[in-house]
């Protein structure tokens, strides 16, 4: 049957009438919506509200802390509008390409192109972009991406393909029949499409803490506002001030903020490394990635096979098995790199009738023909034909090559082997070894990362694979006669054999079950089912369209050596905004906890809103944003959150330690309300640097150049700019009473981190 397709004048005409298939979603946010996001926020709204209240009572220098949170906005806005136009054009570079008939010709073009009527032609690991019917051929089809159905169905002449679903082998000539909004894919939910959650443990916790704050930070706002208006000799002013001080300090949009800027940078980043992120939160699952699974074929080795001898077996000649394997690969399609090395080699034109063709499938491991006389099988050795004697001779050639048995049968081939199976000889193909990929493994056996290879190979081939790329203690199993479940031997082998589709998903599900954080790469659409299992999945470029559809992560050069800066981008975001996150935090828990103790003490609150602008600038906003970006590839342990609430819980307390304190001394000694703002003011300060001091250490040149930088900074403002920060000048008394001050908040600040120490090895969390 020949194919023609559409003319030239069909496809524009179909295109004016808008017949063409449209991308129906977006990878990224458009511009106008990444500003509305991070203008039109609820936090932004409350800060407004609150400068409002300030500018309406004449308090204009108190309304610096609006200006902190526009440039925090401004930041955040232009580098996820500059990590947008990045990722769109490296997305662009990378869209799905499928093959058309168009005058008569083939041709590649984007799926976005697609018209209706457009004749494709498909093969296996191909992405069905459009719903379509078939014209020629027969394939086998995998819809579990709509359907949740693993098992693959066969497909031929007349059948209707659905768009989402992909070919596992065969090859085929089809019509398009829907287009844009009006394919199946388009029409069934989102949760039909596997687009995963986002896994994001630091993005969550912020998400709590913003929800608990943003259901009584208004509420506690007016009774705040009421308690301090009724302070004996506190006017309408003083109240006003006194409650925006006590809530700005509550809402963290600084952090969130950071978080969005500091993952979008590292979206940037990557995509310099020729590396697309298609989700922005699997940078964070990367930084706790400690076991890997490779894919061997096309990962470790660059997926291009090439025969090296046949041995024929007894009483067979070896121009008997290449006739047979001319034959074969004429008539079959080249679906898989098996048959595109054979075909390469051996393929000649011949007219001999066929009567059918099985293609080859993952599940099965065997592709087969039936001429009129005869029918030839090629598939695993162990799989085609396991009862023949060929142990010795596959132990000898297994470990440096893939071995595939040749066999034949006088019966017409069907789905199922037939019974007079008789060997005919072993094809040895080899798949040369990527350069880089030594390197990269032991860059991951450096970091402390578990490396398990996972392939439908003979295990001893890609064992023989793992020590050549410097695997240590390979121990290697043949899933195809393992009879134990897979959760017991998912820890104790790191080489897997003879591995079908739904097994390695099951391998990773074990894997996560265990604990573990997996990683896994492949390029085929056999990985398709583990990729999508695994809590971080990347993918080769130059694979399947599936596998690039439903992975988080692409190399775009199909780059295994890209893999240590995707893992080490991971680790510098993460551990960073964990140190961040501490800094930011610490203040959301001191203002909400005095805010709350300030309602039931008949006292003025300590602070003006000016005065936490400077406390926040010099110990949280600047070195947050710098310590956030600087580089860091340390492994992550424990849990995020417990590490952030490590930090910042005993900070807050002592903090509020010491305000209750100063509260308290009035009753005391003699102390004026703007003496004690003026101590208030600068052992916050002092504690915040003990917090910045802590997660700094060690010092690197950076750190200490930022560390001096900032009490630097601090201090000048503290003695130079005293009006505008309506601080009072330090006596000799009150340089005396402040050094008792800070040297008991030093014993409450190691007092309190002691205590949180204990209470984490207690309830047994893990820094």
């Amino acid at each position: 049957m020949k194919v023609t397709g559409l003319t030239s004048e069909e496809v524009l005409n179909r295109t004016n009438k808008g017949l063409v298939n449209y991308k129906a979603d977006v990878n990224t946010k458009s511009i106008k919506v990444i500003i509305a996001t991070n203008f039109l926020t609820l936090f932004n709204f409350l800060n407004l509200g609150l400068g409002l209240a300030i500018f309406l009572v004449g308090e204009y220098k108190n309304l610096l802390f609006l200006g902190v949170v526009i440039c925090n906005t401004l930041i955040s806005t232009i580098q996820e509008i500059r990590s947008k136009i990045i990722v769109d054009k490296i997305s662009l570079l990378n869209v799905a390409k499928v093959t058309v008939i168009r005058d008569g010709k083939e041709q590649e073009i984007g799926i976005n192109d697609i018209v209706l009527g457009d004749v494709c032609r498909l093969k296996a690991g191909s992405q069905i972009a459009t719903d379509s019917q078939i014209l020629s051929g027969e394939v086998l089809v995998n819809e579990s991406l709509i359907t949740g159905e693993s098992e693959s169905v066969t497909k031929c002449a007349g059948d209707e393909l659905l768009s989402g679903s992909y070919i596992v082998s065969g090859w085929c000539y089809c019509k398009t029949i829907h287009v844009g909004a009006d394919n199946y894919a388009a029409k069934i939910s989102a949760e039909a499409k596997y687009i995963k959650k986002a896994n994001s443990e630091i993005m969550n916790f912020i998400k709590k803490i913003i929800k608990g704050i943003s259901i009584f930070i208004i509420p506690l706002g007016i009774l705040m506002f009421m308690h301090q208006l009724n302070l004996p000799g506190h006017t309408f002013k003083n109240a006003v001030v006194s409650t925006v001080a006590s809530l700005i300090g509550m809402i963290p949009e600084g952090l969130v903020l950071l978080i969005s800027t500091v993952l979008a940078i590292s979206v940037m980043r990557l995509a310099k490394q020729r590396v697309l992120v298609q989700e922005l939160y699997c940078i964070e699952t990367l930084a706790r990635v400690d076991t890997i699974c490779l894919d061997k074929t096309g990962t470790l080795t660059k997926g291009v096979m090439k025969v090296n001898d046949v041995l024929p077996l007894e009483n067979v000649s070896k121009g008997e098995i290449e006739m047979a394997l001319g034959l074969m690969s004429y008539h079959m399609a080249s679906d898989n790199q098996t048959m595109e090395a054979i075909s390469e080699k051996y393929a000649k034109k011949n007219k001999e009738a066929v009567k059918k063709i099985v293609p080859f499938s993952s599940q099965r491991k065997w592709s087969g023909i039936s001429f009129n006389e005869v029918s030839y099988i090629l598939g695993a050795p162990e799989i085609v034909c396991p009862k023949a004697k060929l142990k010795k001779l596959l132990d000898e050639f297994t470990e440096d090559n893939r071995v595939v048995l040749l066999a034949k049968s006088k019966k017409v081939l069907t789905d199922t082997l037939p019974d007079d199976i008789v060997p005919l000889g072993l094809v040895l193909i080899s798949d040369e070894i990527r350069p880089e990929a030594r390197m990269t493994l032991e860059y991951f056996k450096e970091q402390g990362v578990d490396i398990k290879l996972i392939s439908g190979d003979n295990p001893e081939t890609v064992a023989g694979v793992a020590k050549k790329v410097g695997l240590s203690n390979v121990k290697y199993i043949d899933l195809s006669r393992n009879n134990k479940p897979i959760e017991e031997i998912a820890d104790e082998y790191n080489v897997f054999g003879r591995v079908k589709p739904s097994e390695k998903k099951a391998l990773i599900m074990a894997l996560k079950a265990k604990g573990h954080t997996v990683a896994m790469t492949g390029d085929g659409v056999n990985d398709v089912l583990a990729l999508k299992e695994a809590d971080c999945s990347v993918a080769m470029n130059s694979g399947s369209d599936a596998a690039r559809n439903v992975s988080q992560i692409v190399l775009l050069d199909s780059d295994f050596s890209a893999m240590p800066k995707v893992v080490a981008e991971g680790r510098r975001s993460i551990n960073n905004l964990q140190r961040s996150s501490s800094l930011f935090l610490c203040k959301t828990t001191y203002a909400t906890l005095l805010a709350l103790i300030f309602l039931f003490l008949d006292r003025e609150y300590p602070f003006i809103p000016i005065q936490l602008t400077l406390t926040s600038v010099v110990t949280i906003g600047i070195p947050s944003f710098i310590l956030a970006l600087e580089p860091n590839n340390e492994r992550i342990n424990g849990r995020i959150i417990i590490n952030v609430l490590k930090k910042s819980l005993p900070t807050a307390l002592t903090i509020v330690s010491n305000i209750v304190i100063l509260s308290v001394l009035p009753s005391i000694i003699r102390l004026s309300p703007e003496e004690v703002s003026t101590l208030a003011v600068i052992l916050t300060g002092f504690t915040g640097f003990m917090l910045l001091y802590r997660i700094s250490v060690p010092f690197n040149l950076l750190r200490r150049v930022l560390f001096v930088f900032l009490i630097t900074i601090f201090v000048i403002f503290i003695v130079g700019f005293r009006t505008l920060f309506s601080l009072v000048i330090l006596t000799p008394n009150l340089l005396i009473l402040l050094a008792i001050l800070g040297m008991i908040a030093f014993m409450m600040f190691n007092f309190y981190f002691g205590v949180c120490d204990k209470l984490v090895n207690k309830f047994k969390f893990k820094e």
